[in-house]
């Protein structure tokens, strides 16, 4: 076999043993409220990968209210990428537009806040470790991790009747 024979083949040993099944959500951006997990009033989130061995979520996260969502620390870095609407921090002067990927490092407190004229929101986030919300002195008022979204996901999707175990494929 040339390199063109082999270029096209699928790898041909066994993949590892103990090695976790990949996850693949054809649409994650569904229209299926069910999918959408309450998080507070107009704002729902859609776990993607709810990672409780290193301590991190993927989820998109919808907004469907303007106004100041919440402030919170992170004490690990955030990625997110915005795929609808756009949104800002009350302590940074840029603003997160569809298309536009933001980095949040370590330590970073911020507000969040969606527009007046924006209908709605969802933006990609990967949140690693914890979300610390707090008051404007830096108080802390709650938190959310990995362990708190499986707990909410858990609630809901029993709630909605796809049953409790649904968040399973979600986990790693």
């Amino acid at each position: 076999m040339n390199d063109d024979d082999t270029a096209r083949m699928p790898y041909q040993l066994p993949f590892p043993k103990d090695a976790q099944e990949e996850i693949v959500i054809p649409k994650a951006m569904s229209e299926d409220d069910r999918l959408w997990v309450p998080q507070a009033e107009n704002v729902w989130f859609r776990p993607l990968c709810l990672n409780r061995s290193q301590g991190y979520w993927m989820n998109l996260l919808k907004v469907r209210k303007a106004g100041v969502l919440s402030r919170h620390r992170h004490p690990q870095p955030v990625h997110g990428f915005v795929l609808k609407g756009r949104w800002h921090y009350l302590e940074h002067d840029w603003v997160a537009e569809e298309g536009g990927y933001v980095f949040e490092p370590p330590g970073e407190t911020h507000t969040l806040v969606v527009p007046d004229d924006v209908e709605e929101m969802v933006t990609y986030f990967q949140v690693n470790g914890v979300m610390c919300y707090v008051d404007p002195w830096g108080k802390v008022t709650g938190y959310e991790d990995v362990f708190t979204k499986i707990d909410l996901c858990r609630k809901h999707f029993a709630e909605v009747g796809l049953g409790e175990s649904y968040v399973e494929q979600f986990i790693r």
